[in-house]
């Protein structure tokens, strides 16, 4: 009993003393003490009156200064050559990339769309753009590992419901092969083989928006030996990915999320647990004998619209990626196909996604660590949402924000104007020079050497 008197003896001296000292009273110090602390204090005022001074010289030595900034060319030969130096002659094994100069009815008349340049499918726009200025594109197709066909096929959006139009894609596609095999021959050498194409739309490499159709005619003839850059990945066999293929991520402008981290950066306060923006259908929609997203949101919006937990809506808001930023988890349900670029804005802007499409393949496995950043939620268990998601907030929740805001992980979603080191067309790249298996010149200059040492 004498230890629990204590507390209550000593905020009685506390309290004590405060009014002592209220009252006037100050104890009484020893002079030896004042002197020691006197002694103190000038050598504490003279340290601090050299630090500053000696700032103050170092920071006006007139030979000091730093190097002005310049936007002549040859200000960025530094970064260039860093480029080429470290990842060029490493990582990506020296990799080149020749591009086809194709007339511009295949590729830049298309950009009379705005939306071509901005929309969800734009990474066929970007990737060219970022190769154009690369270290690893070679004007001498000769010395070329790759043959980039710049055909853009998702810009031809309806004025009706702004879905794309890409019934034009396989004539158009046809039409650049008979091209450039009609001009040049390293098509016809390898049968296409060293040839890459972009396939951002829904169903990839089988250029059609609806899968049974997509399925049903398959991918054209002509590029079944090529490489193809597609967003639909997944992990199951299907018929519009049989074809050797990278699945890249969809397009979200990379300045519209610099420009909503500068108002809410990734580990700011969230007030939204589970968000989810997008067409979400009451009744949904029997086209051929299918539902729209399987009917995923239809349950997401019956199940929990009236959740007070859950921040769902069903209308366009342009300022929707201030509502991620502000979102603790982000839902990503399939929608025709399995992607959507809710997956790179949820990671960019911190919110942790949470991926509804069974079988998904996800892009650049080896750079972003989807397991620790990200949920998985089978498409059965979509009532059950409430229940999963509080019992992450309850377990890991801190563990995969730490991982989801690691801004390597950004970086490598996002594609740039030109490229850079770690992000969406370098990691295209890195994916093609493991593909070097596939390039003619390679192969030529094995074959020569095994000649030479044989002889």
């Amino acid at each position: 009993m004498s230890e629990l008197k204590r507390p209550s003896k000593n905020r009685g001296f506390y309290v004590r003393m405060k009014l002592l000292q209220k009252n006037g009273f100050k104890p009484q110090q020893d002079s030896r003490t004042c002197c020691f602390y006197s002694y103190y204090k000038w050598i504490l005022w003279l340290s601090l009156s050299l630090y500053f001074f000696t700032s103050f010289l170092i920071s006006n030595d007139p030979n000091n200064t730093p190097p002005p900034i310049s936007n002549s060319k040859s200000s960025v030969v530094p970064s260039r050559t860093l480029f080429e130096s470290t990842n060029t002659s490493g990582v990506l094994n020296d990799l080149k990339v020749f591009i086809y100069d194709l007339p511009s009815k295949y590729n830049t008349d298309w950009l009379v769309n705005e939306r071509c340049r901005t929309h969800l499918f734009a990474s066929e726009v970007a990737i060219h753009r970022a190769l154009l200025t690369s270290n690893v594109r070679t004007l001498d197709p000769h010395e070329a590992d790759f043959f980039f066909v710049p055909v853009y096929v998702s810009c031809n959006f309806s004025t009706v419901n702004g879905f794309p139009a890409i019934g034009h894609a396989r004539s158009l596609i046809n039409s650049a092969v008979q091209l450039i095999s009609g001009e040049h021959p390293f098509w016809n050498r390898s049968r296409g083989s060293d040839h890459v194409f972009v396939a951002s739309h829904d169903f990839g490499a089988c250029f059609h928006t609806m899968e049974h159709v997509a399925m049903a005619d398959g991918i054209p003839e002509m590029l079944k030996n090529s490489i193809v850059l597609q967003t639909f990945g997944v992990v199951h066999q299907h018929p519009c990915q049989d074809v050797e293929n990278v699945v890249i991520p969809p397009y979200v402008s990379p300045e519209s999320v610099s420009r909503t981290l500068e108002k809410a950066p990734v580990n700011g306060r969230r007030d939204i647990l589970a968000f989810f923006r997008g067409k979400m259908e009451v009744h949904p929609k029997n086209i051929s004998g299918r539902f729209y997203s399987k009917q995923v949101r239809t349950t997401i919006w019956r199940r929990f619209n009236n959740d007070w937990r859950f921040y769902l809506r069903r209308q366009r808001f342009a300022g929707y990626q201030m509502e991620i930023a502000r979102s603790v988890f982000c839902l990503c349900p399939l929608g025709w196909a399995p992607w959507s670029p809710r997956l790179v804005e949820s990671v960019a802007l911190g919110c942790i996604p949470v991926i509804i499409a069974d079988g998904i393949r996800l892009p650049f496995s080896s750079a972003v660590r989807w397991p620790e950043i990200s949920l998985t939620v089978a498409e059965k268990d979509v009532g059950r949402l409430d229940r999963i998601l509080e019992r992450v907030v309850a377990t890991n929740l801190s563990v995969i924000q730490w991982n989801l805001w690691d801004p390597k992980t950004r970086q490598a979603l996002l594609f740039n104007n030109e490229v850079q080191v770690g992000d969406a067309t370098w990691q295209v790249l890195l994916s093609l020079s493991q593909k070097l298996g596939r390039s003619h010149r390679r192969s030529i200059n094995t074959v020569s050497g095994e000649l030479k040492s044989d002889t």
